[in-house]
């Protein structure tokens, strides 16, 4: 995984200076984070990943699936990525492109799962909670995970807060059986 991380990290650090140039930060996250869910799809990604595939014909027939979607450096992007041979790490140069944007606007993106809906207040209180614990404004990813039984499970940058009955359960379990 790390060589992927470092396969993408020229493509995302050049994507983020040109998007800080020209102002359009918000639009090039919106095209990196939809040409990554594009990839996803297994046909695509087959597609992609065939070193037999004409190149052309491809970067056409994704160009026509992205029409309206990308704008012309966009599509540029697409062109030197299948060209390269580096569409299959798109989604990693999406989130290091998210990455840097967090960094340079000081927040940071927070994933939180969990068992059942949070209403405001509760949403409320765990930004808060981040806000002092990293010392960043966070920006909250909010998934609902029923395999968590109850509690939340927290992923903000390098940092876990494991407060799920899960989490609970197999700490509990390790500590009987050691």
């Amino acid at each position: 995984m790390s060589e992927l991380a470092t396969l993408a990290r020229p493509y995302a650090t050049a994507a983020y200076k040109r998007a800080k140039q020209t102002g359009t930060t918000s639009k090039w996250s919106e095209s990196l984070a939809f040409l990554a869910a594009v990839i996803q799809n297994p046909q695509i990604s087959l597609a992609a990943a065939n070193p037999n595939a004409n190149k052309e014909g491809f970067i056409r027939a994704l160009l026509d699936l992205c029409q309206g979607r990308l704008d012309v450096e966009g599509e540029n992007l697409v062109r030197l990525l299948v060209a390269n041979r580096r569409l299959g790490v798109v989604n990693l140069i999406s989130e290091q492109f998210e990455q840097f944007r967090a960094d340079d606007e000081g927040y940071i993106v927070a994933d939180v799962r969990t068992a059942f809906p949070l209403d405001d207040a509760e949403l409320a209180q765990i930004t808060t909670v981040l806000q002092q614990t990293l010392g960043k404004q966070p920006h909250l990813n909010v998934q609902t995970d029923e395999t968590l039984i109850g509690g939340v499970l927290i992923k903000a940058g390098d940092r876990v807060i494991d407060a799920s009955v899960r989490g609970q359960i197999q700490r509990l379990a390790k500590r009987l059986y050691n």
